[in-house]
């Protein structure tokens, strides 16, 4: 990344004995679209807050450009925020609440009449300056929230779980809108949400948090398919955690773990783990592939590195509309998921099957 726009430098907030952001560091790139994305409670609303001044960090720095805004109040941060609650004030019209976003800024009535009619054609509000925002729908309210938060034409942009309020279609559409307008104006937006789908569709990079801390950063398609922790895995979508041992080293990118089904390959994980340590292998359900099997063509001992396959039985198949879930059972009992696109070949519940994946399919993550 070329120079960043925005960067934190471990940024840390405790509140009493507890520790809301712990030692964060992120840069931020000119024109990016970034996702903070974690649980409720893992600290990612008070760093947005850490960045927007309305906190003050215990320790750390926040710098935009080759400004330091540590201590610079909120006011004066060329950085905006808009709230999950949207904040409208109810007494006043559309325009008057983007107005307000604009007091300070652009004297004269005719000036400001213009400015407010240009952010809500931004915002696809045109027509909607008279209306009382009681008389909006979510959608619309947070168009003009966003409006409001646009008016200063901040350098940053925060966005505090914006689509929460919004049901399952509208916050699909908006999610769109969203995208396309922070292209158009090319402004580095930050949005905090619990939403992996959400984070995925939006981000150019995701930063995961987990109890204050910032565990892994990357782009969507590479934490999907390279988590760095348990937590990451499961926290980005179904995924198979298989229990086993770190073998010896293997050629190329990959180690093999011994697991109770054989000896398979998979990613090296990425910091140094030793061989003998307790691992998982995380595989997606969509990379596990279930295929037709006599019993008599596959035995436990007859299992080569690298996978020829582990016989299982086929227990369960729900139908999802845009793909099939199987559940599968190894001879030890271990559960298996499976999905695939409809009409795709697979045996009848209560056969056997052989469970096969490709190594680079697979992470090994620290168990």
């Amino acid at each position: 990344m070329s120079a960043p726009l925005l960067r934190l430098e471990t940024l840390t907030k405790r509140f009493g004995s507890g520790i809301a952001v712990d030692a964060v560091s992120l840069d931020l790139a000119a024109s990016e679209f970034f996702c903070l994305l974690g649980p409720s409670g893992c600290g990612k609303s008070t760093l947005l807050r850490l960045v927007a001044g309305f906190e003050a960090p215990d320790s750390g720095a926040i710098r935009l450009g080759d400004e330091d805004l540590t201590a610079l109040p909120a006011h004066r941060r060329p950085v905006n925020m808009m709230f999950q609650s949207y904040a409208l004030f109810p007494h006043m019209s559309v325009g008057r609440n983007v107005a307000y976003g604009l007091k300070g800024l652009v004297t004269g009535r005719a000036a400001t009449t213009e400015r407010v009619a240009a952010l809500l054609r931004l915002v696809r509000l045109d027509g909607y300056a008279d209306r009382a925002p009681a008389t909006l729908s979510g959608g619309q309210r947070q168009r003009v929230a966003l409006a409001r938060a646009l008016a200063r034409e901040p350098r940053v942009l925060l966005l505090d779980e914006p689509m929460a309020a919004l049901d399952r279609s509208l916050r699909e559409e908006t999610q769109g809108e969203l995208r396309a307008l922070q292209r158009r104006l090319g402004t580095a937006f930050v949005v905090v949400t619990h939403d992996p789908a959400e984070a995925m569709t939006l981000a150019d990079r995701v930063g995961v948090m987990d109890r204050g801390r910032l565990v892994q950063v990357g782009r969507p398609a590479d934490l999907y398919r390279r988590p760095a922790t348990r937590f990451v895995a499961g926290l980005l979508g179904d995924v198979n955690l298989i229990p086993g041992r770190l073998g010896a080293d293997a050629p190329g990118p990959h180690r093999a773990v011994e697991t109770a089904f054989g000896t398979w390959l998979g990613r090296a994980p990425e910091a140094p783990v030793a061989a003998g340590a307790a691992v998982v292998l995380a595989v997606r359900p969509e990379d596990l592939r279930p295929e037709d099997l006599r019993p008599e063509d596959l035995r436990p001992e007859d299992l080569r590195l690298g996978g020829e396959g582990a016989p299982a039985t086929l227990i369960e198949e729900t139908f999802l509309g845009d793909r099939i879930r199987r559940v599968l059972r190894l001879a030890d009992g271990t559960l298996l998921r499976a999905t695939a696109a409809p009409g795709e070949g697979a045996p009848a519940v209560g056969e056997a099957v052989a469970i096969r994946f490709a190594p680079d399919a697979a992470t090994i993550l620290p168990a």
